[in-house]
């Protein structure tokens, strides 16, 4: 089967392929309020019966939330699993949107034509690139170029509480050779990645208690130990004067980065004073002897997110709390253990603490980090040919973020996650005025073409 008929058939049917898209967006699928349950139900109906029309055998799975929608067709060579998720975020706040988020538009901006509405960019119109490149493979052909599983979640942006217990119990009907997510974007919103390496997460809640109620510190203070000061004291200790993470065993399974992906990211050119000064700072906080983009992509972090302790009202009040608090959270990477990690990081705080004062803990997730393998032939594949719609070759990058399904799908079903997406740094995405633009959806349409080819060559 021929690419070229395909792109060419994929360039004549934009406009129809943005007219179904809008029909997507039209549908409020916010999956965190019980109040758009419906509409959740009809975008997975909306989907099912988009799938059907060209000839997916489609359908809706219930779970104890929102639907799945499954989909599945066999062809020659390998088989690829695709994810995406219908749901979005709500909208508030309201008043900061230009237009209704749910009454899609085309707008010219500076920079070019942009899809605007909630969902444009995270992500149906995502999702929607690789239907439509299956669309016109199916219209042109007759038939894909491989075996493809369509695995839609409608609960992403809620947690996916539905999801581990989903893919357990239908394991079989989801293996493949290879899964594809397209819920990233492009580097510096022009280089086309194949994101390999995406960093788990730990959160903790410690809480200290020092004395049973709130003292005035004139009458107290420099007798009573405080639990702020505790609290301030155990965290400072958290990194050492190079920015390394101090809590035992923290670094078991934190793998060197090789020497290819070294060299890939070295040839992105990234600019470093930039990426700080574009938010007020100047200077790398983490370990010295890393440059930014390793730190955000395949180093470990531990970062305090927020403290809570005396009177933090307007004014002023003398007091030494009873209690102070404080959430820290850690992106983990290569064989780092979740569960290692918290149980050491509360060893360490436990050794630290003075008489008269307790702790307890609360847990706030854990997921390991993924590392894809990228011998598996899928990955160079894709990467030969996405510089040819892109103008930029295609480099495997990291993620600073989590994105726990691609973990799943390496524990449960055995397969590596190739993810590769169209979003530019500029989308808005979870933010008022999302957008996607047109040239995202159509280059994006095309690369899926493009990378279904190559997958299946």
């Amino acid at each position: 089967m021929s690419l070229d008929p395909v792109l060419t058939r994929i360039d004549e049917d934009l406009p129809a392929a943005m007219d179904r898209l809008f029909d997507l967006l039209r549908i409020p699928s916010i999956s965190t309020d019980p109040a758009y349950k419906a509409d959740c139900e009809r975008a997975a109906d909306w989907l099912v019966a988009d799938l059907a029309s060209f000839g997916i055998e489609a359908s809706k799975r219930p779970t104890p939330g929102h639907p799945m929608v499954m989909g599945h067709v066999k062809g020659d060579g390998p088989h690829v699993l695709f994810y995406g998720h219908y749901d979005v975020q709500p909208v508030d706040p309201l008043e900061l949107w230009d237009r209704d988020p749910f009454d899609p538009q085309i707008e010219d901006t500076p920079k070019g034509r942009v899809i605007r509405g909630r969902g444009s960019s995270d992500d149906k119109g995502q999702l929607m690139t690789f239907v439509e490149a299956c669309r016109a493979w199916k219209a042109e052909h007759g038939a894909l170029p491989c075996s493809i599983t369509f695995f839609f979640e409608g609960e992403e942006e809620s947690g996916s509480p539905s999801l581990l217990p989903f893919l357990e119990e239908n394991a079989n009907e989801l293996k493949a050779d290879v899964a594809l997510i397209c819920d990233t974007g492009l580097f510096e919103s022009k280089v086309p990645s194949i994101m390999t390496q995406l960093r788990g997460l730990c959160g903790e809640e410690i809480i200290l208690t020092g004395p049973d109620k709130d003292l005035h510190s004139g009458m107290y203070g420099g007798a009573a130990m405080n639990p702020l000061r505790v609290l301030t004291r155990i965290l400072g200790n958290l990194h050492d004067d190079q920015g390394r993470i101090q809590v035992p065993h923290f670094y078991d399974g934190v793998p060197d980065l090789p020497e290819d992906i070294a060299a890939q990211w070295d040839a992105l050119g990234f600019d470093h004073g930039a990426f700080l000064g574009d938010v007020g700072l100047s200077a790398p906080a983490g370990e010295q002897d890393k440059t930014p983009l390793e730190m955000i992509w395949s180093r470990p972090t531990a970062e305090i997110n927020g403290m809570i302790g005396g009177y933090t009202g307007d004014g002023f009040k003398t007091v030494l709390p009873s209690k102070a608090s404080a959430k820290v959270s850690f992106r983990l990477v290569g064989q780092q253990d979740p569960h290692a990690i918290r149980k050491n990081f509360r060893a360490w705080v436990e050794a630290q603490l003075p008489s008269d004062v307790t702790v307890s803990f609360k847990e706030h997730g854990a997921s390991p980090a993924g590392q894809m393998q990228t011998t598996h032939p899928a990955f160079e594949a894709a990467r030969g040919v996405l510089g040819a719609e892109w103008g930029h070759e295609a480099a495997f990058t990291g993620c600073g973020g989590s994105i726990p399904v691609a973990g799943y799908f390496k524990t449960i079903l055995g397969m590596d996650t190739m993810l590769v997406g169209w979003a530019k740094d500029d989308d808005q995405i979870h933010s008022p005025n999302e957008k996607y633009d047109v040239e995202s959806f159509h280059k994006g349409i095309r690369s899926w073409a493009r990378i279904l080819d190559a997958i299946a060559g």
